[in-house]
């Protein structure tokens, strides 16, 4: 990384023999996943992520930590009393990684504090089968132990004791981007444009940091689900297990596993990959494609031809007259068509088969700063002529409008499997 990084510290395991076994393990097994040839492709046909990460390009092992001033390292037993010792009512959400559960510390000590009082804590509890959730645990330290931006989520600390492994997040009470594009019920209301618009420019703020000259970062799975949102809907990044250190010197990629959520990976990474900082910028343009439409990057229950959203709303995104069929109908007469045009643009560039045809997140950052100002006219509703007229609806969005109706009687048959609405935040 471009950063500059403190010294590293050897991950001290339990004077247990197993355990010393355990951590030996890993760090063959590390050394040996290095050297693997890149020609496989691990990326995960479903919508989840696999749970492998490469190690960084840097000089880090399997069983080392960067040091970092800015990270606590939490005792397990400080942690259970947090969270009320892991109790199921303490569930945020759970993912690949394992379960995440709120808790309460002090702002000054970090010691428990009881539910209601001190900071508020998110802490994701890894899974305690395999090694690759080791890895991305380790990812995830060492990145967001070094990284700092207003548009990242805070790490505020970790627990390492014997085979426990668990990471300690600022709490995020609007949960994440996911929940309220597609989510249904009285707490996840339609984000309104402007929010759409202003999370969008905070997400794209993040990914500039991570592909800036110092940082070099690239970020590999950029979703709505790792899109957190703060209580002033402020967009924060987070998880970043499958997070590489971008190309050093003259190199123009990484070679690496085809790793990521189908769906959301660039086709030159699917098809060789090879990773660059242009990988993201597809990643995002799918992820504005879902924020301008209200609809998942990949959804089975669409009718045929619809599964794919890419695929389907790309003929529309380029003629203005057309982008209304791909607009979300629940935020209709929020916007004028100049606006929504381009962002559909925006979206349609990031969405270039070419790599070297996508702008760099810096220009994403320009571009989403001027939607930010409203018109001189007076707002982005001022002009009535600009809205999308219901006359000119076509049988396509009549389907939409059905399809919607649809989305939400199977979200409400679902919502016992969903976290309750005080546990909005899903870390996956």
């Amino acid at each position: 990384m471009g950063i500059c990084l403190s010294a590293i510290i050897k991950v001290e395991s339990s004077s247990n023999t197993g355990s010393q076994i355990f951590m030996l393990f890993i760090l063959c097994y590390g050394l040996i996943q290095s050297s693997e040839s890149s020609d496989g492709n691990d990326l995960s046909r479903t919508s989840s992520k696999v749970s492998v990460v490469s190690v960084p390009q840097t000089q880090r092992s399997e069983g080392e930590i960067l040091q970092s001033s800015n990270l606590k390292n939490f005792s397990l037993s400080n942690l259970k009393m947090a969270t009320r010792n892991f109790r199921p009512d303490s569930v945020l959400g759970e993912g690949g990684f394992g379960s995440v559960f709120k808790g309460w510390i002090d702002e000054h000590s970090f010691a428990a504090a009881k539910p209601g009082t001190g900071m508020v804590i998110a802490v994701k509890k890894l899974n305690q089968d395999g090694f690759q959730g080791h890895r991305e645990w380790l990812a995830e330290v060492n990145y967001l132990g070094q990284l700092s931006h207003p548009d990242l989520v805070k790490l505020i600390g970790y627990c390492l004791e014997d085979e426990h492994r668990l990471l300690v997040y600022e709490f995020m009470p609007r949960g994440s981007l996911e929940n309220h594009l597609f989510r249904r019920g009285s707490y996840f209301q339609p984000l309104s444009w402007s929010l759409r618009l202003k999370v969008a420019l905070g997400a794209a703020k993040g990914l500039a940091f991570l592909h800036s000259a110092e940082t070099k970062v690239i970020y590999r799975d950029f979703k709505t689900s790792n899109i957190l949102l703060d209580s002033n809907y402020t967009a924060k990044l987070s998880d970043f297990g499958l997070a590489k250190d971008g190309p050093t010197g003259d190199r123009s990629h990484v070679s690496t596993r085809v790793m990521g959520t189908y769906g959301y990976a660039a086709p030159e990474y699917l098809a060789t990959g090879h990773l660059t900082a242009k990988s993201d910028v597809y990643s995002f343009g799918v992820v504005l494609l879902e924020m301008l439409s209200g609809r998942r990057a990949v959804d089975k229950n669409r009718p045929s031809g619809e599964h794919n959203l890419v695929g389907w709303a790309k003929p529309y995104l380029a003629n203005k007259r057309k982008i209304f069929r791909i607009l979300d109908n629940r935020i209709e007469g929020q916007y004028s068509m100049d606006e929504a045009f381009k962002a559909a643009t925006l979206a349609l560039r990031c969405l270039s088969i070419e790599a070297k045809l996508r702008p760099s997140m810096d220009e994403v950052v320009t571009v989403l700063e001027q939607l930010q100002v409203p018109n001189l006219t007076g707002g982005t509703q001022s002009n009535s002529s600009n809205k999308p007229r219901s006359r000119r609806r076509s049988a396509d969005d009549a389907n939409s409008r059905r399809n919607t109706a649809t989305d939400d009687a199977r979200s409400r048959r679902n919502t016992a499997a969903y976290p309750r609405p005080s546990a909005s935040p899903l870390y996956t």
